[in-house]
């Protein structure tokens, strides 16, 4: 498999959830703003979407959003703490709370980004991050993880979109149960090593 990233974007979680398995895989990195990747290709053609994670299967088949290439991959390996079988009780709240990371939390992250939306725009956005950000605060306050006992991957997509809070001025210290749930996540060996292995590339 082929994992097409670019650094600190959502592509970490689905890096994050590759190592956590085990499982073999090329990580190649993508210019988001010519399009260009490591490997000498137009991304374009790889996900016309324009936007990673894009992840290519052995068979060349291309899966694209992260909640979908996060369950597929968990699925290659079954029986492992990361999800919950499929067709449970159980599998449904973990994919109710990727759902929520994604809408949410990601999609509500996404206009904080822009250079074209004025401030006072942005702080209406922010204000709605930061409810979505209590609710998560006593959320974890009660348990060590989104769903179960375990790291999950709703853990791993989390963990990826709250690193992007400092770049909107937002503290996570705010937040005291979130605060230690990031600072569990960041100390796991394959979060280390998924975060380093992205650094080490070259940009292209």
């Amino acid at each position: 498999m082929k994992l097409y990233f670019a650094p600190m974007t959502c592509s970490l979680s689905p890096h994050i959830v590759l190592r956590e398995l085990g499982l073999p895989f090329e990580l190649i990195r993508v210019n988001n703003q010519t399009k260009r990747t490591a490997d000498g290709r137009d991304f374009l053609e790889i996900n016309p979407k324009g936007y990673v994670a894009a992840l290519v299967l052995d068979n060349a088949e291309v899966l694209t959003e992260g909640p979908a290439i996060l369950q597929y991959l968990v699925d290659l390996v079954p029986g492992h703490r990361l999800a919950p079988a499929p067709a449970t009780w159980a599998r449904t709240r973990l994919q109710e709370q990727l759902n929520f990371i994604s809408t949410e939390i990601h999609g509500g992250s996404a206009p904080l980004f822009s250079a074209d939306i004025p401030e006072s725009v942005k702080n209406i956005f922010k204000k709605k991050l930061c409810k979505r950000l209590d609710y998560l605060n006593q959320t974890i306050a009660n348990q060590d993880w989104l769903i179960g006992d375990n790291f999950s991957v709703a853990d791993a997509y989390l963990f990826t979109v709250l690193r992007w809070l400092p770049t909107f001025n937002i503290d996570i210290a705010d937040w005291p149960a979130l605060g230690a749930y990031m600072r569990r996540i960041g100390a796991r060996p394959c979060v280390l090593a998924a975060i380093a292995a992205e650094a080490a590339t070259q940009p292209v």
